[in-house]
């Protein structure tokens, strides 16, 4: 924004010729309404003659005048509310701090707690489930509900929910889908590493996520209930005049599939080989396979895992086999202490050459 002394020099020179503006305006309309005998002239300044129609300058004067006279009346009610404390002054930032947008970022992400001020996630079409679940559908075990919630952003509910003794796993295909109805045009999320920042690459692409398809007698079916599948389309029309009955019924259809335990994190975070997810078909790069598969999840996962796992067995008689929800027992290297600081603890890559147990 312009200083004080540039604004006051700017508005008295548009005021000077302002004034000249209207003069010469005067001048042709006392043209217009004089009735001077004498020959008809075509020259706008000229006050003698009888004059029978209005010249083309007269149009582009006033037009010009007027606007310039509203150009002045909202710089002055500009200049005037900025005094009173009406509108807000955006100081202009050093040219030092335009140029290190890259660095801004990586500080962003540098940081664990990081608030936006739109939650572009939530935004657009979701899948029927997060019309009774939630947009954060994982509450019930507090040491890892927020990890759970975390991969709903990037992974669909029945990549992870499908049972697998009702749609064998051998025949699943997976891939990205973006059902939210936001046009995107970078990359997936989590695909790949900005080599500058050495973060995740930044992209507008926040709502495509991991489905899986179900492939039988070449036919191929979305197993995601998104809002454009034709039954969820009807609940979502009439779900406030269902009936408690009814209600019930369309639930039971909705979970036909569903697992009400999905698959824990070593079934996707362990060995290429032996991943639920191929990540390489997905298009992860490199580095982003080398990160994901290499995990250590040792405070949460294995910990949670052994704690967890029997338990749940016992609770829940009705599901698969334990090797289909957890994967192997084999275990990840566990870093020294040093190292369960800042971002290290969670990637094994950089604690395997500083670990006491192999």
């Amino acid at each position: 924004m312009h200083t004080i002394s540039t604004q006051l020099i700017i508005f008295v020179v548009l005021t000077v010729l302002l004034f000249i503006l209207v003069g010469i305006v005067m001048l042709i309309l006392v043209d217009h309404k004089s009735k001077i005998p004498g020959e008809f002239q075509h020259n706008p300044f000229s006050i003698i003659g009888v004059r029978r129609e209005h010249p083309v300058i007269a149009f582009v004067t006033t037009f010009f005048l007027g606007a310039i006279i509203v150009s002045l009346l909202l710089e002055l009610g500009l200049v005037i509310g900025e005094h009173l404390g009406i509108f807000e002054q955006e100081e202009e930032q050093p040219e030092l701090l335009r140029k290190i947008s890259t660095q801004r970022f990586s500080e962003t992400q540098r940081h664990f707690h990081n608030t936006p001020k739109v939650n572009k996630v939530d935004m657009g079409k979701k899948p029927v489930c997060f019309e009774c679940h939630g947009d954060y559908p994982h509450s019930k075990k507090r040491m890892v509900r927020t990890l759970l919630n975390m991969h709903t952003q990037f992974v669909g509910c029945m990549t992870c929910h499908t049972d697998p003794r009702k749609r064998p796993e051998d025949k699943y295909t997976f891939r990205w889908l973006n059902y939210s109805g936001i046009d995107v045009s970078g990359p997936h999320f989590g695909t790949d590493v900005d080599p500058e920042t050495g973060y995740l690459i930044d992209t507008d692409d926040l709502y495509s996520k991991i489905v899986v398809y179900y492939g039988e007698d070449d036919k191929e079916d979305l197993l995601e209930i998104t809002e454009q599948n034709q039954d969820a389309k009807e609940f979502l029309q009439v779900r406030n005049n269902l009936s408690d009955q009814d209600r019930e019924a369309v639930k039971k259809r909705f979970h036909a599939l569903v697992m009400p335990k999905g698959r824990f994190c070593t079934r996707c975070h362990t060995d290429e080989e032996k991943s639920y997810l191929p990540f390489r078909e997905l298009g992860f790069s490199e580095q982003r396979i080398s990160d994901v598969t290499n995990l250590n999840i040792v405070g949460i996962v294995e910990k949670y895992r052994d704690f967890y796992i029997p338990k749940l067995f016992n609770e829940q008689s009705s599901l698969p086999d334990k090797e289909l929800i957890v994967g192997d027992d084999n275990k990840h290297k566990t870093p020294k202490e040093e190292l369960l600081k800042g971002r290290a603890w969670w990637r094994k890559s950089d604690a395997a050459q500083s670990t006491d147990n192999e």
